[in-house]
Protein backbone atom coordinates (compact mmCIF):
# COMPACT_ATOMS: atom_id res chain seq x y z
CA UNK A 1 0.00 0.00 0.00
CA UNK A 2 2.98 2.68 -0.59
CA UNK A 3 1.58 3.82 -3.41
CA UNK A 4 -1.58 4.65 -0.85
CA UNK A 5 0.48 7.36 0.83
CA UNK A 6 2.74 8.40 -2.01
CA UNK A 7 0.39 9.97 -3.65
CA UNK A 8 1.08 12.04 -6.99
CA UNK A 9 1.30 15.18 -6.26
CA UNK A 10 1.05 15.38 -2.91
CA UNK A 11 3.40 18.82 -2.52
CA UNK A 12 2.76 20.81 0.30
CA UNK A 13 0.09 22.95 -0.97
CA UNK A 14 -2.04 19.81 -1.28
CA UNK A 15 -1.42 18.78 1.87
CA UNK A 16 -2.55 22.10 3.60
CA UNK A 17 -5.62 21.87 1.57
CA UNK A 18 -6.44 18.61 2.35
CA UNK A 19 -5.43 18.02 5.62
CA UNK A 20 -1.86 17.80 7.58
CA UNK A 21 -0.36 14.25 8.38
CA UNK A 22 0.25 12.16 11.82
CA UNK A 23 -1.88 13.45 14.03
CA UNK A 24 -6.09 13.07 15.18
CA UNK A 25 -9.02 14.34 13.86
CA UNK A 26 -12.38 13.92 14.56
CA UNK A 27 -14.48 11.75 11.85
CA UNK A 28 -18.00 12.41 12.39
CA UNK A 29 -20.61 11.58 15.77
CA UNK A 30 -20.47 8.57 16.96
CA UNK A 31 -24.02 7.93 16.43
CA UNK A 32 -23.17 7.70 12.68
CA UNK A 33 -22.21 4.40 12.71
CA UNK A 34 -24.38 1.63 14.62
CA UNK A 35 -23.35 -1.60 15.99
CA UNK A 36 -23.64 -3.79 13.09
CA UNK A 37 -23.32 -0.96 10.69
CA UNK A 38 -21.22 0.41 7.61
CA UNK A 39 -20.85 4.24 6.66
CA UNK A 40 -18.92 5.52 3.86
CA UNK A 41 -17.12 8.62 4.24
CA UNK A 42 -14.55 10.94 2.76
CA UNK A 43 -12.45 12.90 4.72
CA UNK A 44 -8.72 14.02 3.11
CA UNK A 45 -10.42 13.72 -0.38
CA UNK A 46 -10.26 10.34 0.33
CA UNK A 47 -13.12 7.66 0.84
CA UNK A 48 -13.60 5.52 4.10
CA UNK A 49 -15.33 2.84 5.16
CA UNK A 50 -16.37 3.12 8.79
CA UNK A 51 -17.84 -0.32 10.87
CA UNK A 52 -19.11 -1.01 13.96
CA UNK A 53 -18.21 -4.54 15.32
CA UNK A 54 -20.46 -6.70 17.31
CA UNK A 55 -18.83 -5.44 20.68
CA UNK A 56 -19.16 -2.13 19.46
CA UNK A 57 -15.70 -1.04 18.48
CA UNK A 58 -15.34 1.03 15.19
CA UNK A 59 -12.87 0.44 12.78
CA UNK A 60 -11.90 2.55 9.88
CA UNK A 61 -10.57 1.09 6.44
CA UNK A 62 -9.51 2.47 2.65
CA UNK A 63 -12.93 2.21 0.96
CA UNK A 64 -11.41 0.22 -1.65
CA UNK A 65 -11.27 -4.12 -1.70
CA UNK A 66 -7.84 -5.34 -2.48
CA UNK A 67 -8.86 -7.18 -5.20
CA UNK A 68 -10.17 -4.70 -8.02
CA UNK A 69 -10.89 -1.49 -6.27
CA UNK A 70 -14.38 -2.45 -5.59
CA UNK A 71 -16.21 -0.29 -2.72
CA UNK A 72 -16.37 -1.98 0.20
CA UNK A 73 -19.16 0.20 1.66
CA UNK A 74 -21.24 -1.56 -1.13
CA UNK A 75 -20.46 -4.75 0.73
CA UNK A 76 -21.88 -6.85 3.65
CA UNK A 77 -20.85 -6.74 7.31
CA UNK A 78 -20.19 -9.75 8.70
CA UNK A 79 -19.85 -9.43 12.17
CA UNK A 80 -16.02 -9.01 12.43
CA UNK A 81 -14.93 -8.48 9.09
CA UNK A 82 -16.95 -6.77 5.65
CA UNK A 83 -17.11 -8.89 2.43
CA UNK A 84 -16.53 -7.15 -0.93
CA UNK A 85 -20.38 -7.16 -2.94
CA UNK A 86 -18.11 -7.50 -6.15
CA UNK A 87 -16.06 -10.97 -5.89
CA UNK A 88 -16.86 -12.10 -1.65
CA UNK A 89 -13.46 -10.79 -0.90
CA UNK A 90 -13.46 -10.82 2.89
CA UNK A 91 -11.34 -7.94 5.18
CA UNK A 92 -10.95 -7.84 8.80
CA UNK A 93 -10.58 -4.34 10.67
CA UNK A 94 -6.94 -4.21 10.18
CA UNK A 95 -6.93 -4.08 6.52
CA UNK A 96 -6.37 -7.82 6.88
CA UNK A 97 -7.51 -9.88 4.01
CA UNK A 98 -9.32 -12.75 6.11
CA UNK A 99 -10.98 -15.18 3.20
CA UNK A 100 -11.21 -15.39 -0.67
CA UNK A 101 -14.35 -17.30 -0.76
CA UNK A 102 -13.99 -18.04 -4.63
CA UNK A 103 -10.27 -19.16 -4.29
CA UNK A 104 -9.88 -20.75 -0.74
CA UNK A 105 -6.15 -20.62 -0.07
CA UNK A 106 -5.60 -17.37 -2.36
CA UNK A 107 -2.62 -16.20 -1.28
CA UNK A 108 -4.49 -12.68 -0.99
CA UNK A 109 -5.57 -14.37 2.61
CA UNK A 110 -3.49 -13.41 5.17
CA UNK A 111 -2.32 -10.04 3.89
CA UNK A 112 -2.56 -6.69 4.84
CA UNK A 113 -3.75 -5.08 1.90
CA UNK A 114 -6.13 -2.34 3.27
CA UNK A 115 -4.97 0.70 5.09
CA UNK A 116 -6.67 0.55 8.30
CA UNK A 117 -6.33 3.97 10.74
CA UNK A 118 -6.46 4.10 14.58
CA UNK A 119 -9.63 4.74 16.01
CA UNK A 120 -11.18 6.36 18.96
CA UNK A 121 -13.86 7.53 20.56
CA UNK A 122 -14.14 10.78 22.62
CA UNK A 123 -17.22 12.49 23.43
CA UNK A 124 -19.44 11.42 21.38
CA UNK A 125 -17.40 11.61 18.32
CA UNK A 126 -15.19 9.36 16.16
CA UNK A 127 -11.22 10.34 16.22
CA UNK A 128 -8.74 8.49 13.88
CA UNK A 129 -4.92 9.38 13.71
CA UNK A 130 -4.34 10.01 9.72
CA UNK A 131 -1.15 8.23 9.13
CA UNK A 132 1.61 10.18 6.20
CA UNK A 133 3.01 7.30 5.71
CA UNK A 134 2.55 3.20 6.16
CA UNK A 135 5.51 3.49 8.81
CA UNK A 136 4.01 6.13 10.80
CA UNK A 137 3.38 5.33 14.33
CA UNK A 138 0.12 7.10 16.52
CA UNK A 139 1.04 9.59 18.57
CA UNK A 140 0.01 10.33 21.80
CA UNK A 141 -3.86 12.15 21.75
CA UNK A 142 -4.53 14.84 24.90
CA UNK A 143 -7.95 15.32 25.42
CA UNK A 144 -9.11 18.63 25.59
CA UNK A 145 -9.79 19.42 29.07
CA UNK A 146 -13.35 20.35 29.02
CA UNK A 147 -14.06 16.41 27.43
CA UNK A 148 -12.26 14.97 30.47
CA UNK A 149 -13.93 16.51 32.88
CA UNK A 150 -16.75 14.61 34.50
CA UNK A 151 -17.91 17.69 36.19
CA UNK A 152 -18.50 19.57 32.93
CA UNK A 153 -21.64 18.79 30.34
CA UNK A 154 -21.36 19.27 26.94
CA UNK A 155 -23.25 18.41 23.38
CA UNK A 156 -21.48 18.09 20.43
CA UNK A 157 -23.02 19.84 17.29
CA UNK A 158 -21.49 18.57 13.88
CA UNK A 159 -22.03 20.04 10.37
CA UNK A 160 -20.84 19.85 6.98
CA UNK A 161 -19.81 23.54 5.45
CA UNK A 162 -18.59 24.17 1.86
CA UNK A 163 -15.50 25.79 2.13
CA UNK A 164 -11.89 24.95 2.73
CA UNK A 165 -10.62 23.52 6.36
CA UNK A 166 -7.98 26.42 6.31
CA UNK A 167 -10.99 28.88 6.55
CA UNK A 168 -13.26 26.87 9.07
CA UNK A 169 -10.00 26.61 11.95
CA UNK A 170 -9.28 30.63 10.77
CA UNK A 171 -12.33 31.85 11.47
CA UNK A 172 -11.83 30.04 14.99
CA UNK A 173 -8.35 32.01 15.24
CA UNK A 174 -10.57 35.39 14.64
CA UNK A 175 -12.37 36.66 18.03
CA UNK A 176 -13.43 40.19 16.32
CA UNK A 177 -15.43 38.79 13.92
CA UNK A 178 -17.97 38.43 17.04
CA UNK A 179 -18.60 41.92 17.41
CA UNK A 180 -20.05 42.60 14.10
CA UNK A 181 -20.96 39.27 12.23
CA UNK A 182 -23.04 37.88 15.98
CA UNK A 183 -23.91 41.29 17.18
CA UNK A 184 -27.06 40.50 17.09
CA UNK A 185 -26.77 37.03 19.23
CA UNK A 186 -27.83 36.27 22.13
CA UNK A 187 -24.76 36.22 23.84
CA UNK A 188 -22.35 38.25 21.91
CA UNK A 189 -23.75 41.47 21.92
CA UNK A 190 -22.21 43.21 24.67
CA UNK A 191 -18.94 44.82 25.00
CA UNK A 192 -16.82 47.08 22.31
CA UNK A 193 -16.40 47.21 18.58
CA UNK A 194 -12.55 47.61 18.83
CA UNK A 195 -9.94 45.80 20.76
CA UNK A 196 -6.26 45.13 20.56
CA UNK A 197 -4.77 42.03 20.78
CA UNK A 198 -1.66 39.90 21.77
CA UNK A 199 -0.42 36.52 21.33
CA UNK A 200 0.47 34.52 24.74
CA UNK A 201 2.26 31.36 23.92
CA UNK A 202 1.75 28.43 25.60
CA UNK A 203 3.76 24.50 25.48
CA UNK A 204 1.15 23.07 22.98
CA UNK A 205 0.16 26.53 21.13
CA UNK A 206 -0.81 30.14 22.02
CA UNK A 207 -3.97 32.23 23.54
CA UNK A 208 -5.43 35.14 20.82
CA UNK A 209 -6.67 37.51 23.42
CA UNK A 210 -7.94 40.98 23.83
CA UNK A 211 -5.97 43.40 25.57
CA UNK A 212 -8.77 45.70 27.07
CA UNK A 213 -11.88 43.56 27.32
CA UNK A 214 -12.77 40.64 29.15
CA UNK A 215 -15.91 38.61 29.93
CA UNK A 216 -17.76 40.87 27.17
CA UNK A 217 -17.75 38.99 23.76
CA UNK A 218 -15.90 36.58 21.98
CA UNK A 219 -12.94 37.97 23.88
CA UNK A 220 -9.86 35.39 23.70
CA UNK A 221 -9.36 32.03 21.64
CA UNK A 222 -6.80 28.96 22.98
CA UNK A 223 -5.15 27.27 20.11
CA UNK A 224 -4.22 23.63 21.29
CA UNK A 225 -1.88 21.06 19.39
CA UNK A 226 -1.81 18.04 21.90
CA UNK A 227 -1.77 15.29 18.96
CA UNK A 228 -4.56 17.29 17.00
CA UNK A 229 -5.66 20.59 16.28
CA UNK A 230 -8.29 22.03 18.35
CA UNK A 231 -9.28 25.72 19.65
CA UNK A 232 -10.93 26.56 23.04
CA UNK A 233 -13.28 29.50 23.75
CA UNK A 234 -15.55 31.01 26.30
CA UNK A 235 -18.63 33.23 25.55
CA UNK A 236 -20.20 34.88 28.27
CA UNK A 237 -23.84 33.99 29.22
CA UNK A 238 -26.73 36.07 30.13
CA UNK A 239 -28.68 35.55 33.37
CA UNK A 240 -31.37 34.20 31.06
CA UNK A 241 -29.31 31.06 30.25
CA UNK A 242 -29.70 29.38 33.71
CA UNK A 243 -27.12 28.26 36.64
CA UNK A 244 -23.81 27.43 35.70
CA UNK A 245 -19.95 28.18 35.13
CA UNK A 246 -19.17 29.53 31.99
CA UNK A 247 -20.15 29.00 28.73
CA UNK A 248 -17.44 27.31 26.78
CA UNK A 249 -16.75 25.73 23.12
CA UNK A 250 -14.29 22.92 22.28
CA UNK A 251 -13.89 23.43 17.98
CA UNK A 252 -12.08 21.07 15.84
CA UNK A 253 -12.58 20.71 12.20
CA UNK A 254 -11.14 18.05 9.25
CA UNK A 255 -11.38 18.54 5.40
CA UNK A 256 -13.96 16.06 3.59
CA UNK A 257 -11.47 17.39 0.54
CA UNK A 258 -10.62 20.52 -1.07
CA UNK A 259 -13.40 22.52 -0.41
CA UNK A 260 -15.58 21.07 2.59
CA UNK A 261 -15.10 21.00 5.92
CA UNK A 262 -16.67 18.85 8.89
CA UNK A 263 -16.92 21.11 11.75
CA UNK A 264 -17.22 19.57 15.33
CA UNK A 265 -18.33 21.90 18.44
CA UNK A 266 -18.78 20.89 21.51
CA UNK A 267 -20.41 23.18 23.83
CA UNK A 268 -19.81 22.75 27.45
CA UNK A 269 -20.71 24.60 30.90
CA UNK A 270 -19.32 22.98 34.31
CA UNK A 271 -22.32 22.69 36.25
CA UNK A 272 -23.49 19.81 38.87
CA UNK A 273 -26.39 18.48 40.50
CA UNK A 274 -29.68 20.30 39.63
CA UNK A 275 -27.84 22.85 37.84
CA UNK A 276 -26.87 20.49 35.10
CA UNK A 277 -30.42 19.43 34.33
CA UNK A 278 -31.44 22.40 34.55
CA UNK A 279 -28.78 23.42 31.47
CA UNK A 280 -29.44 20.61 29.76
CA UNK A 281 -32.95 21.45 29.70
CA UNK A 282 -32.32 24.54 28.70
CA UNK A 283 -29.99 23.91 26.13
CA UNK A 284 -32.11 21.31 24.44
CA UNK A 285 -35.64 23.64 24.44
CA UNK A 286 -34.05 27.18 23.61
CA UNK A 287 -30.38 27.46 23.90
CA UNK A 288 -29.35 24.63 20.90
CA UNK A 289 -31.76 26.88 17.96
CA UNK A 290 -29.84 29.80 19.11
CA UNK A 291 -26.40 28.44 18.85
CA UNK A 292 -27.51 27.17 15.39
CA UNK A 293 -27.85 30.80 14.35
CA UNK A 294 -24.99 32.14 14.84
CA UNK A 295 -23.02 29.11 13.34
CA UNK A 296 -25.07 29.84 10.11
CA UNK A 297 -23.81 32.86 9.96
CA UNK A 298 -20.81 31.48 10.10
CA UNK A 299 -21.22 28.99 7.52
CA UNK A 300 -22.95 31.66 5.23
CA UNK A 301 -20.37 34.13 5.31
CA UNK A 302 -17.47 31.36 4.66
CA UNK A 303 -19.11 29.74 1.64
CA UNK A 304 -19.78 32.90 0.50
CA UNK A 305 -15.53 33.35 0.21
CA UNK A 306 -13.81 32.53 -2.91
CA UNK A 307 -11.37 30.10 -2.68
CA UNK A 308 -8.70 31.84 -3.25
CA UNK A 309 -9.91 34.56 -0.80
CA UNK A 310 -6.41 34.72 1.06
CA UNK A 311 -4.35 35.02 -1.81
CA UNK A 312 -4.40 38.88 -1.83
CA UNK A 313 -4.92 40.21 1.35
CA UNK A 314 -4.52 43.40 3.65
CA UNK A 315 -4.25 42.24 7.30
CA UNK A 316 -3.74 44.12 10.30
CA UNK A 317 -3.25 43.91 14.58
CA UNK A 318 -6.76 41.71 14.62
CA UNK A 319 -5.06 39.04 12.06
CA UNK A 320 -2.05 38.43 14.63
CA UNK A 321 -3.70 34.65 15.67
CA UNK A 322 -4.34 33.61 11.80
CA UNK A 323 -0.79 34.48 10.54
CA UNK A 324 0.91 32.79 13.25
CA UNK A 325 -1.66 29.50 12.75
CA UNK A 326 -0.61 29.89 9.03
CA UNK A 327 3.07 30.14 9.49
CA UNK A 328 2.56 26.48 11.88
CA UNK A 329 0.84 25.29 9.64
CA UNK A 330 2.67 25.55 6.43
CA UNK A 331 5.83 24.75 8.22
CA UNK A 332 4.02 21.51 9.09
CA UNK A 333 3.21 21.24 5.49
CA UNK A 334 6.62 21.65 3.99
CA UNK A 335 7.97 19.22 6.31
CA UNK A 336 5.41 16.14 5.85
CA UNK A 337 6.18 16.81 2.08
CA UNK A 338 9.90 16.78 1.77
CA UNK A 339 9.48 13.42 4.05
CA UNK A 340 7.15 11.68 1.84
CA UNK A 341 8.49 12.98 -1.69
CA UNK A 342 12.05 12.15 -0.51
Amino acid sequence: MANYYKQQGLDAERILATGLRDQWYAICPSDFVETGGMRRITRWGQDWLLFRLSDGTVRMLADRCPHRGAPLSQGMHLGDRVQCKYHGVQVDGSGTVVAVPGMPGCPLEGQELVTSLPVREIGGAVMAFFAGSRDSEPVEFGLPEPLEDPEISSFLCYAEWDAPWRFTLENLLDPMHGAYLHNDSHSMSEGESSARFRIRETDRGFFFEKTDQIGKNFDWVEYSFTGGDWVNLSIPYPASAGPGGVFGIVGMGTPIDENRTAVFFWRYRKVEGWERDVWRFLYRTKLEDDHWVVLEQDRVMLEGMAADADAAENLYQHDLGIVRLRRLFKGKAQAQAKALLG
